[in-house]
């Protein structure tokens, strides 16, 4: 088993490898690398919006279609399936994904990835027996980008280094003139390595949903 194969069963399903860690003892017991599963973009929101999840009308069809596929890949690779929703308890995907060596935080305080930059989200994640091969950690996108437009893109400050003002953020959402209910986070959107990461309007709102 190597990340490429995973990568390869994830793929049909819009899903990508978006980073991977080895678990220390007992963490997950019987299981030695952790594998951490998020939308493949472009193309995930058109194909998610074509399941059965989405179209049955009932709550929560973004867990329910996580479950139903992350768990029948983990059957098929001899892995266990995770998810960092259905808690408590819940998982600690914050801590694994900056253990991974391909999320760090961001000057706001969200995770920044390296390929999608601040709209990183996971789905799920494989826990697997065997100790897998896994490449040396990435560099945080932050120390090179020169403007962090992250820092000033809120139009009420919500996010700020080592705080998040959630009142203030929700009672913004209704102002006139505030796009971010429609597009999603302002910040999220701001950040220069999201761009090649981007979400239809259509997926931000559907997530805002669920926030605001």
């Amino acid at each position: 088993m190597s990340l490429t194969q995973i990568t390869r069963h994830a793929a049909p399903h819009h899903l990508a490898v978006m980073g991977a860690l080895h678990l220390e003892a007992g963490e997950v017991p019987g299981h030695a690398t952790l594998v951490l599963l998020g939308p493949s973009e472009p193309g995930f929101w058109t194909a998610f919006t074509q399941t059965p999840e989405y179209c049955d009308g009932t709550p929560d069809p973004m867990d329910r279609w996580s479950t139903r596929v992350i768990t029948a890949l983990a059957e098929g690779l001899g892995a266990r399936a995770i998810f960092p929703f259905g808690g408590p308890p819940w998982q600690p995907f914050t801590d694994w994904a900056r253990r991974s060596g391909r999320a760090w935080p961001s000057p706001v305080g969200l995770l920044v990835h390296d390929v999608a930059g601040l709209m990183v989200s996971y789905r799920g994640a494989l826990a697997l027996p065997q100790r897998l091969d896994l490449p040396e950690p990435g560099l945080r996108p932050c120390e090179t980008c020169a403007t962090q437009p992250c820092l000033t893109a809120c139009p009420v400050g919500a996010l700020r280094p080592g705080a998040y003002d959630v009142p203030a953020c929700k009672v913004d959402l209704d102002r006139a003139g505030n796009d971010c209910r429609a597009r999603g986070c302002a910040v999220r959107r701001a950040c220069p390595v999201s761009q090649s990461h981007g979400r239809a309007p259509a997926q931000s709102a559907f997530h805002m949903g669920y926030f605001g």
